[in-house]
Parts: structure tokens; C-alpha cells; sequence
């Protein structure tokens, strides 16, 4: 194993080792953009300092990953709308052909020779625990792992961040609720190398505990548990998805015992045709529903959540109707889709309906008494229950969207949106949906760990 272990990274470490030419355009740029920024500081009112942050000023960035942050700190005293105007006006100093965008507090975005730049303000707190803005952490988390990573053990968190990448499970956004870079290096230094990384990982039993710094200060109800050595009070692995960490455990597993370049790779499968997909709904002989829509404008943090949240409402209402979901997913561009694929089409007209115990005197009362005059079959006793066979209400997957669509919990954004307009399709007619999300349900119909 150990050859074929190391055989494998070396392999890969070509692929996400910058090179010279590389680590010196990206140290002239980040450069000059500081520099540019400090002189757009010195034009404000008030006082602040400019430093770069993440990945790249951390030396754990892969190549070909052309991202510069670079933060401007302002004094804690100052109002949140003051931050965010001079943080905006020293933005524009630095790009003055970015665009404006909104996390917890709006910043610049653009690019500069070749590599993507957001210029954020932050207050600049005296501790993590004393944020007043979510960013204003970053700072302290570029110190810590700066001061503990030597060039080693930034190549093994590179070679983590490529496997994690080519799993699939890279990336802390909402939409993919996975493995951020500083949670990738904080599991680097726990271990301290890429194979003791995969080895410790492939023997996890969730859950999974890590504090670096011994704080252990309060306990989280997480699949994995990361303190941050900056702020005890905080999970930085909060955010993980419970199936992102066993992908994770299984990946890690398998390159252990088989050390493959393949897992650095990601899975793009070939887009599925219409075609296709009516093939492999014949062969289930399921019934997928699908709700398409128009994608509220919201960025993937705020439109996830919301399209997450849609589909449990409908996946729950289709399963308490006796429709039988058997799996589910949520794809969005400029139009997003809710999908649901049942084992069950249509249900009786009657339901079976229980009672309450025979001896429980007042509620058994009242159930036979509201029943006892209407169309319901009943009631009568089974074992030592009151049993009514009623009218089922809806008695089509089709009736459960029609009648019930705004009466789940659906995402503000997204009830919105379908108050607007909305399509429902049902069995083969979802298939048209593949013409936009092909590789998408190429993954939905060949699923893989």
C-alpha cells in the first residue's frame, strides 16, 4: 500500500502544486491590489488596515484556484453602515469594473490579472468570540493556521482539498455543505499529514470530536464536531451535511485500501438525454412529479435552503398521503425544479381510518358519534378499536400537487415565485426536464456514494 499510496500523491501533487510562474503572478497581484487598497484607506475619514486573507495567504491554495480576498479592517466603534460604505468606496477604489455583492454585508467583487478578487470590510475585534460580523473571524483564522502550517503540511492540506474536491464534497456554500478550506486544514493538523488524514478518517464512528486547543467547552449535536481553536463557542464543521461526512469516511476508506488518481477527479458524467431518462422511468416504474418554476433572484446561500426546505415539505406531504417517495432532489438555474420520485401513483378512494380504544370513554364517544351518520364505512371494531373506511381526499400524486402545493412549508422566496407561475409535470413528462438538467439527473439515475 505504501508505494501505491505514495505513487498516487506524487501523481497528484503536480496537479495541485502551483508552480513558480504561478506562485509569483499571484504575489505580484495580491500585492499590487493591497497596495492599492491601503491608498484607497488613506482617502477615508476614518482609520483601518489592509491584510490578504485565506487560502492564498496561507499558501494551501491548489493551482489554478485563482482567488484573492483581501480584507480592510475597521474599528469595531464604527456603525455597521459605516463599514459597509467605506468598505464599498475603498472596493470600488480597487475595482472599479467589479460588481457588488451581498453575504452578511455587501463587498466588491471583480477580477485582476486573471484571478478573482473580493475586497470585504470586517471590523477589527480583538477576538473571534467578539465578531460583530461573521467575516471578522477570517483574520484570526489566517494567523492561526499561518503560524502552524510549514510547507509540508500546506502541500498535504492541498492534497486534501483535491481529494475532498474530487469526491465531491468541497465547499462550505449552502448549496454543497461540505468541507470549507479552513476545516480542510484544521483536520490537516489534527493529523498532521494527507495520509495520516485519510487513514484516521477511513476508522471515524460518528460522531467525531476534534479540538485542537483543548477547549471542549460546550458540546454540539453534530455528525462532526470541530472546535474552532479561535472561538470555542463555534463548530466550524457546522455546516457539514451527516451524508457529506460518510462520503467522506466510505472515499477514504476506498483509497486506502486502493489508491486511485480517480478520486481526485471529479464525476462529470455525460448529460442525460429526454430520451433517456423516459428509459430509465419505464424501467423503474415509478412516478416522478417535478414543480419547475422561475428561480427567485437570490444567490445559492439564500435560494438553497429555501429549495431544500420546498422539497421536505412536498416529500413529507406526498408520504403522509400514502404516495411513497422514494427519492428526491432539487435542481435550480433560471428555473428551479422540485422532484419527486414515488413508488405508488394512485391510492384508493377510501382510506382506513383508527380510532381511539374502545374504553377511553369520551374520545371513543365522540370519534362513533362522528362518524356514526356519515358515508364512512363504520365504524366498527377491530381488536379493541373504533375503524372507520372514509373517503380519501386526494387519490393521485397529480391531486396532492394541485390541491396542496401552498399548503406545505415552502421557502418564503419560493412560494413567492410559484404565486407567480409553475408547471407540474408528472411521469414521463418530467423527462423534458432533462434538456436543462442533464448531468444532474445522470447522477440522480446512476447514484453513487
Amino acid at each position: 500500500m505504501c508505494d501505491a499510496f505514495d505513487a498516487v500523491t506524487d501523481r497528484v501533487r503536480s496537479r495541485v502544486d502551483p508552480d513558480q510562474t504561478e506562485r509569483e503572478r499571484l504575489a505580484e497581484t495580491a500585492a499590487a491590489l493591497t497596495a492599492r487598497a491601503e491608498e484607497a484607506v488613506e482617502e477615508l475619514p476614518v482609520s483601518a488596515d489592509v491584510l490578504q486573507v485565506g487560502s492564498t495567504a496561507r499558501n494551501t491554495w491548489i493551482s489554478g484556484d485563482r482567488d484573492i480576498d483581501v480584507f480592510v479592517r475597521f474599528s469595531p466603534d464604527l456603525s455597521r453602515e459605516q463599514l459597509e460604505r467605506y468598505g464599498l468606496r475603498v472596493g470600488w477604489n480597487v475595482l472599479p469594473d467589479g460588481r457588488e455583492e451581498f453575504a452578511e454585508h455587501p463587498y466588491v467583487t471583480g477580477e485582476r490579472s486573471g484571478f478573482g478578487v473580493d475586497v470585504v470590510p470586517c471590523f477589527a475585534v480583538e477576538s473571534a468570540s467578539a465578531i460583530q460580523s461573521a467575516v471578522d473571524r477570517t483574520p484570526f483564522h489566517t494567523e492561526y493556521v499561518a503560524a502552524r502550517l510549514d510547507p509540508e503540511t500546506a502541500g498535504a492540506v492541498r492534497l486534501a482539498k483535491g481529494f475532498l474536491r474530487g469526491i465531491g464534497v468541497y465547499g462550505s456554500d449552502l448549496r454543497t455543505r461540505g468541507f470549507s478550506g479552513y476545516l480542510t486544514e484544521l483536520l490537516v493538523l489534527e493529523y498532521s499529514s494527507f495520509r495520516s488524514f485519510i487513514e484516521s478518517v477511513a476508522e471515524w464512528t460518528l460522531p467525531v470530536t476534534i479540538d485542537l486547543e483543548g477547549h471542549r467547552e460546550r458540546s454540539f449535536d453534530a455528525p462532526l464536531v470541530v472546535i474552532d481553536p479561535t472561538d470555542p463557542e463555534r463548530n466550524v464543521a457546522a455546516v457539514c451535511a451527516e451524508r457529506n461526512v460518510a462520503r467522506l469516511i466510505h472515499h477514504a476508506r476506498a483509497f486506502r485500501d486502493d489508491p486511485t488518481v480517480d478520486r481526485f477527479v471529479p464525476d462529470d458524467p455525460e448529460p442525460l438525454s429526454p430520451a433517456e431518462m423516459r428509459t430509465q422511468i419505464t424501467r423503474r416504474e415509478t412516478t416522478p412529479i417535478a414543480v419547475r418554476f422561475d428561480a427567485p433572484d437570490l444567490v445559492d446561500d439564500q435560494l438553497y435552503p429555501q429549495l431544500d426546505r420546498s422539497l421536505r415539505g412536498l416529500r413529507d406531504e406526498l408520504d403522509r398521503r400514502g404516495f411513497d417517495p422514494l427519492r428526491a432532489a432539487t435542481f435550480a438555474d433560471e428555473h428551479a425544479v422540485l422532484f419527486v420520485e414515488c413508488e405508488v401513483t394512485d391510492r384508493p378512494a377510501v382510506e382506513r381510518h383508527q380510532g381511539p380504544p374502545v374504553d377511553a370513554v369520551e374520545h371513543a364517544s365522540g370519534f362513533y358519534e362522528k362518524y356514526a351518520d356519515s358515508d364512512a364505512y363504520g365504524p366498527f371494531i377491530d381488536g379493541d378499536r373504533y375503524v372507520v373506511e372514509r373517503s380519501r381526499e386526494l387519490t393521485s400524486v397529480r391531486s396532492v400537487l394541485e390541491d396542496r402545493l401552498f399548503s406545505i412549508a415552502l421557502g418564503v422566496d419560493i412560494e413567492d415565485a410559484l404565486h407567480e407561475d409553475y408547471e407540474i409535470l408528472v411521469g414521463a413528462r418530467t423527462a423534458t426536464l432533462a434538456e436543462t438538467f442533464g448531468t444532474e439527473f445522470a447522477r440522480y439515475f446512476d447514484p453513487k456514494p
